[in-house]
């Protein structure tokens, strides 16, 4: 592994191809937004992405997150933070705190709690519905059977808004059926973005539809595995 990864140059080449992916569907070249997954990343990686420009960043964990962001949220104020992993629900009240974006809503009981956190904090933050599109046991996420049922509830009797529907397809599977799937899900209950499509596979997922990709060794490298 590279010690000094190329992040500017990563993240050029990235976007580039993003929107030719995005042209060769038929969508404007800046219709599809790069989430740099900035998980167990070294602050000298993160301060890289952000001095090349880049304002898009994900995590997994609350904890984490805020031990690399909440020093810089006054230096960009222009910083955007999307919650892709998992949410217990003892951390409620610092992800809306500190996240623009969650994307892994994928329980009635994290949603009642995420909708009073909301009015407690005075802040509405944006909210995507997880899917498990693989049904797989070990993943987190709503299966699709589960979506309307869901909708109906954190809809009227939350009063949540949810922007999109996120999916991890299986690995061992074609992605291209999961995010086809995610598509259709979000079409049919009225859902406007789409959170698919990783370091591998996003541009499948950009054909299929995406609105935002999440992308972490593509951007940053491998992964250190102490950090």
């Amino acid at each position: 592994m590279s010690e000094h990864p190329d992040i500017a140059g990563n993240l050029e080449t990235i976007l580039n191809r993003i929107g030719k992916a995005a042209q060769a569907c038929g969508r404007s070249d800046d219709a599809v937004a790069l989430v740099a997954v900035s998980k167990r990343q070294p602050e000298a990686r993160i301060d890289a992405a952000l001095a090349a420009g880049h304002r898009l960043f994900g995590e997994n964990r609350v904890q984490e997150a805020q031990a690399h962001w909440s020093h810089r949220r006054d230096q960009y104020p222009d910083l955007e933070l999307r919650l892709i992993g998992p949410l217990q629900t003892n951390k409620a009240a610092d992800a809306i705190a500190l996240f623009d974006v969650i994307e892994t809503v994928d329980r009635l009981k994290l949603a009642r709690i995420l909708a009073k956190e909301m009015r407690a904090q005075g802040k509405k933050t944006r909210l995507y519905i997880q899917i498990n599109t693989g049904a797989e046991p070990q993943k987190a996420g709503l299966l699709p059977e589960e979506l309307a049922d869901f909708l109906a509830e954190a809809r009227d009797g939350l009063g949540l808004d949810f922007e999109g529907l996120m999916c991890i397809p299986p690995v061992e599977e074609p992605a291209g059926l999961h995010f086809a799937l995610l598509a259709k899900l979000a079409r049919e209950h009225g859902l406007e973005k789409l959170s698919m499509g990783m370091s591998a596979d996003y541009e499948t997922a950009i054909a299929l539809g995406a609105s935002s990709v999440r992308v972490g060794t593509g951007v940053f490298g491998a992964r250190d595995t102490i950090v």
